[in-house]
């Protein structure tokens, strides 16, 4: 399993970057996780619109989805230009049906509902969901592969059912948008001393910390949370690629 990040950024892209996005191939098959702001100009780095296999949504913030619109695009006009590849998939929760609904395009591209308890096959993928601390309905994921974990705990204040959710997992993206001397449980986001708190106490091999902060000295999360964590912590960072 291959994680490639194409947006670390929470809220909105910093200057020529990138919300959440990030990009996850086994056995050929490419699965892309949130389609936030500048997530589809950056991705064609890495891979084209057309060659995407399979699309994720934790939930419904634009920094998560305002590149989903775009998407669709690139993939109508390069059908126009004589490229053939099927309706692209486009899973998300369908307790918001408003935003729900948007994921369906003309042939183009399909919503499929996933659902809490049930466990998601997409590709060589197998996805389980826990529902996030969020302002609205968010969902984290377990991805598994081939005896590979990635956790991506989408937005979300820490909640202690995120431990057995993640335990033993070869990687743990985790959101971080708050530093350790703040309390972002009232914006439903943890801070560096939650994720390495988290890390630890569910014996994953590394932490990834993401949809980061746009002030402050990012370098501080990483020393904050090896304060709870002792493994490996790295920043989130436009084109990194992790191998599982």
């Amino acid at each position: 399993m291959k994680l490639t990040v194409i947006g670390p950024w929470g809220g909105y892209p910093k200057k020529n970057a990138a919300s959440a996005g990030y990009l996850l191939e086994h056995d050929g098959f490419h699965l892309l996780m949130d389609c936030g702001s500048g997530v589809l100009s950056k991705l064609q780095n890495v891979l084209e619109p057309e060659e995407l296999d399979a699309v994720i949504i934790s939930h419904y913030h634009p920094d998560h989805i305002a590149d989903i619109g775009v998407l669709q695009h690139a993939r109508l006009i390069q059908g126009f230009l004589g490229k053939d590849f099927p309706t692209l998939p486009i899973y998300g929760h369908s307790f918001d049906q408003h935003e729900f609904t948007k994921l369906t395009y003309k042939n183009i591209t399909k919503g499929i509902s996933y659902y809490p308890g049930e466990v998601l096959s997409v590709g060589p993928f197998q996805v389980t969901f826990l529902k996030t601390n969020h302002p609205v309905p968010c969902y984290a994921m377990r991805i598994e592969a081939d005896g590979k974990v990635a956790v991506f705990t989408a937005d979300s204040s820490f909640k202690e059912e995120f431990i057995e959710f993640s335990r033993g997992a070869d990687l743990l993206l985790c959101e971080c948008n708050f530093y350790g001397n703040q309390d972002g449980k009232g914006a439903g986001h943890m801070n560096s001393l939650e994720a390495g708190h988290f890390a630890r106490n569910a014996s994953v091999k590394q932490l990834i910390l993401t949809h980061l902060p746009h002030y402050g000295n990012l370098a501080d999360l990483i020393s904050e949370a090896s304060s709870e964590f002792t493994g490996i912590i790295k920043l989130a960072k436009e084109f990194d690629t992790f191998l599982l």
